[in-house]
């Protein structure tokens, strides 16, 4: 029954961000220009570069979308792993017990699983050349110098942090539907653990 409440959950958020715009597209998840090279997007403004800005910015987006259709399955086999104990924990837990439980779960495994593939994505996309075309404007402006930046860390995290925040938003709702929707999660707390309402 737990399975049956979370799993939709984990799949709706993976499927709202695989899907075109669902980084770029969502300004809570939507990956911006780090601090690390906020001097660089800065100056080029200043310079008039603003479109190799926004072009680097929007690839950064394509490549965790094109990236965040294979968590699915980690999803999938952490839940088939998760035991007795786990789930009377999140049944109990806050709103975002199950969210939680996945990170601690998933976080290394999908940032190895991810890395690759953001890596195979930003060149794909189009991100790497973005970044370099947009950096070599910065470098060519005299009296500047650039801090190295390891771009597909960066990406890579940033798509994680908005995967696990899509979920979590998931699980809200499935947490607070009505109980009408008898395989959500709400309304099984009801039926498994009445004493505690």
């Amino acid at each position: 029954g737990l399975m049956e409440a979370i799993s939709p959950g984990a799949a709706n958020a993976v499927s709202s961000v695989a899907k075109l715009d669902g980084y770029f597209g969502n300004e809570a998840i939507k990956i911006l220009m780090t601090e690390k090279i906020r001097t660089v997007v800065d100056t080029l403004k200043k310079f008039g570069f603003q479109q190799q800005v926004d072009d680097f910015v929007l690839s950064m987006n394509r490549a965790a979308e094109h990236a965040a259709p294979q968590a699915k399955s980690y999803f999938v086999d952490t839940i088939k792993e998760m035991s007795f104990e786990d789930a009377q924990k999140i049944l109990k837990g806050n709103d975002t017990a199950a969210t939680d439980y996945f990170q601690a779960k998933m976080q290394d495994k999908l940032y190895a699983a991810f890395e690759p593939s953001v890596s195979l994505s930003m060149n794909e996309v189009g991100a790497t050349r973005a970044y370099k075309n947009m950096m070599d404007k910065y470098t060519a402006i005299p009296f500047v110098k650039a801090e190295s930046f390891d771009l597909d860390h960066y990406v890579t995290e940033k798509s994680l942090d908005g995967l696990f925040y899509t979920v979590g938003q998931e699980e809200k709702k499935i947490r607070t539907r009505s109980e009408e929707h008898t395989s959500e999660l709400q309304s099984l707390t009801n039926l498994v653990f009445p004493q505690m309402l």
